[in-house]
């Protein structure tokens, strides 16, 4: 009976080639297709542009527009749709801040002035702290003025982080109903100031504010 011919060693030889030549392949492409299901993780773990972004309804360590509001008709001594309409065009900017200070403040000059103020930081998850914040007031203002304020705050990793120099436009950015609001920031924290009465200044105050946790009379 006939058997079929073995292979030669040459053409073995060449076959053991290809297939040593293939075989890397396959790493390859399982290295490429684990690389492509992992890329959308390694996406989202880039950090994102500092954009100073308020948290989302329903956010357990956020204050809703319902309860700033209310807190500040309780402040403010009486209610007003213009304090309702400056808070809810801050959250249409920002979202929901995480903390918010009421206190009083006063401030004065024509041309250039000092702003000294004190009040109370309330957070849902660290309570209460006492705060105190200064800043010169550069710009077009319009007299002397001693204020009730209220100030949101956006994106408040811990209380220590307030304890610096916030910079921005302090001016009457928001103004409806005699009450008015601007912006100052710092490292993606976003404070809001509004002001009532004489405190909502028309006009463009550039500036900053400087928050402490004791008193201090150097605004710089």
């Amino acid at each position: 009976m006939l058997s079929a011919p073995s292979a030669s060693p040459a053409r073995q030889k060449t076959g053991s080639a290809a297939s040593e030549r293939q075989t890397p392949g396959v790493p390859r492409r399982r290295a490429l297709a684990a690389l492509l299901l992992a890329a959308p993780a390694m996406l989202a773990a880039l950090p994102g542009p500092a954009v100073a972004q308020g948290r989302g309804p329903g956010d357990p360590g956020t204050f809703q527009p319902r309860e700033i509001i209310d807190s500040g008709h309780q402040f403010f001594g009486s209610v007003s749709r213009g304090l309702a309409l400056t808070v809810q065009e801050a959250t249409r900017r920002w979202g929901e801040p995480n903390g918010y200070i009421l206190g009083q403040e006063a401030s004065g000059a024509i041309i250039g002035g000092v702003r000294f103020g004190e009040g109370t930081l309330f957070t849902r998850n660290a309570g209460q702290r006492k705060v105190f914040w200064q800043g010169p007031s550069l710009g077009f203002d319009v007299g002397g003025d001693g204020a009730r304020s209220m100030m949101l705050i956006y994106n408040l990793p811990r209380v220590n982080a307030l304890y610096r120099r916030f910079v921005g436009m302090d001016g009457s950015a928001y103004v409806v109903g005699g009450f008015g609001m601007s912006a100052v920031t710092a490292d993606n924290i976003v404070v809001v100031p509004i002001r009532a009465g004489v405190g909502a200044r028309f006009g463009i105050n550039v500036g900053y504010l400087k928050f402490t946790d004791s008193p201090t009379w150097n605004p710089f």
